[in-house]
């Protein structure tokens, strides 16, 4: 069996349909909508997932997309 690690790769839609390694941030999601704040600043180390989190809320918000679709 292959493990699929993804490097470099910036979208939770691939990371989805190509089924690669994630670290779930769903808690990530439920801290961000608890806690109030005027702006929200995601700092992180270079290549440390700013881009996929990101990616991540995107497609969690985006109500035109089936987010059933790769479960």
């Amino acid at each position: 069996m292959a493990v699929h690690i993804p490097l470099g790769v910036e979208s939770f839609a691939v990371m989805r349909e190509k089924n690669y390694y994630y670290v779930d941030k769903t808690n990530f999601i439920k801290a961000l909508l608890n806690t109030q704040f005027m702006a929200n600043l995601i700092t992180r180390p270079r290549r440390f997932g700013k881009s996929l989190i990101m990616s991540m809320l995107d497609d969690f918000f985006d109500i035109s997309k089936d987010s059933t679709a790769h479960i």
